[in-house]
């Protein structure tokens, strides 16, 4: 065999098992068609925070009109811009170089199967004891006609004007992220969703919020409408047309529909890899029906989100595996999430929704910001938290907030919800003050 373990995909679901398991001395390579480092780093997470920053700290400056700041920058979208690339074009070379400087052999091109130990890129092949899936996914695009005319959120990321009116089909993270960054840099913003719902694995209550924030800057919601087709006007404009003689014209329309993964490009039919259109099939330690093959991250079919955090885990899990360390099943720690919107909503665990669907198994512990000193020192109205409880063994088991700082918050929580702290054991810590993890704890009637 050329290599011990041959990843297909460079991204979350590789670089960070593939470099500890080089390094333990494996001999590892890496195929990439695109860029290293994968969709979040290139075109996705990282590119996204970077033109979300100035948002926030702008959202900041207006909370604090006439209480100490007086005036509100304007954005520069291609200022933005030109930063953005500053710091995102350089991942891709980066990307190589984590591989190349433990001794991974990187390999550029397309990779399809040719049998269970055998992968093709162009007319080379390669061979491996282990081969490990971890193509991920890309946008999904509408195949109505004049879709071709459409937008995708890599578009987006590098779009080099803001157009006046913007249209966005979808409501997941990727459409009211999007959305809420349009509306904020000054385009007329509309948003087309099938169903009447916006950011559905979210708590609804908070939502709600967010979505009538959204709406007072700006931003016009339109449900329950299956766009049918699109036309380009000669002033390069998009005509959109729908049932019961919807139209509606736009400068740009972005397909934000939702994403699926790469596993048709592989030619598994070769090799018999069972999948959906959700992805690989796999069991619980990430292997798939051909036992010398896995997957990792966003090209596997599950339940468990689709997170970059989630990809690194998986990755980290084969990568003690194929060393030996660990010969148990994955085990999913407590998995936070979050929408980047204004405010955000972040969230890990037992989903409030579902905590207040059983109030006989879970207890909810509610509090508001309005009233909190430390949050208001950016004058911040409206921020909820809630924490949830298992009522039987008082462990907390979930938690989530709508608020500016909401990650913060959340990231301080996952590990009481991993450790399965009760409510007496959460104020048995020490924190720095002023801080929002000293104001989580002083904030609720925990005992």
């Amino acid at each position: 065999m050329d290599f011990s373990v041959l990843y297909i995909g460079s991204g979350q679901a590789t670089w960070n098992g593939a470099v500890p398991l080089a390094k333990s001395g494996a001999k590892v390579a890496v195929i990439e068609e695109s860029q290293y480092g994968g969709v979040c780093s290139n075109k996705g997470c990282n590119a996204k925070i970077i033109l979300d920053k100035p948002l926030v700290l702008i959202d900041q400056i207006k909370a604090l009109q006439g209480r100490g700041l007086d005036g509100v920058p304007k954005v520069n979208w291609e200022d933005l811009m030109a930063h953005k690339h500053e710091l995102i074009v350089p991942q891709d070379q980066h990307g190589k170089d984590r591989l190349d400087n433990v001794g991974i052999t990187t390999i550029n091109g397309h990779a399809e199967f040719v049998d269970a130990h055998t992968v093709k890129v162009g007319e080379k092949t390669y061979t491996a004891d282990k081969i490990v899936i971890a193509t991920g996914m890309r946008p999904h695009r509408l195949t109505i006609p004049g879709a071709e005319n459409f937008a995708d959120s890599t578009d987006f990321l590098s779009l080099p004007h803001m157009p006046e009116h913007v249209t966005i089909l979808g409501g997941g993270f990727v459409a009211i992220e999007f959305a809420t960054i349009a509306a904020a840099v000054g385009a007329k913003v509309d948003v087309i969703t099938r169903g009447n719902r916006i950011l559905k694995q979210f708590p609804a209550e908070y939502v709600a919020k967010v979505q009538e924030d959204l709406k007072r800057a700006g931003v016009r919601f339109i449900p329950d409408m299956n766009i049918a087709r699109a036309e380009k006007n000669a002033d390069g404009s998009l005509t959109l047309f729908g049932p019961k003689e919807f139209q509606l014209s736009t400068d740009y329309v972005l397909d934000a529909t939702g994403r699926v993964p790469n596993h048709d490009q592989l030619n598994l039919e070769a090799v018999g890899v069972e999948a959906t259109n959700r992805g690989i099939v796999v069991n619980d330690n990430l292997q798939t029906n051909v036992p010398n093959i896995y997957a990792s991250g966003d090209a596997i079919d599950k339940t468990i989100a689709k997170l970059t955090p989630t990809a690194a885990f998986e990755s980290r899990y084969l990568a003690a595996k194929f060393m030996g360390t660990n010969d148990g099943p994955i085990v999913y720690p407590a998995i936070s999430e979050i929408v980047f919107t204004s405010p955000r909503i972040a969230q890990v665990g037992v989903s409030l929704d579902e905590a207040k669907s059983k109030p006989e198994q879970y207890e909810v512990v509610e509090a508001s910001y309005d009233g909190d000193w430390y949050r208001q020192i950016k004058n911040e109205q409206g921020a909820q938290l809630a924490l949830i409880f298992d009522k039987t063994s008082q462990k907390l088991v979930g938690a989530a907030e709508m608020a500016m700082d909401a990650e913060e918050t959340i990231n301080t929580i996952v590990p009481y919800v991993q450790m399965g702290l009760t409510k007496e054991q959460l104020n048995d810590f020490v924190y720095v003050f002023p801080s929002i993890a000293y104001t989580l704890q002083r904030r609720l009637p925990l005992v």
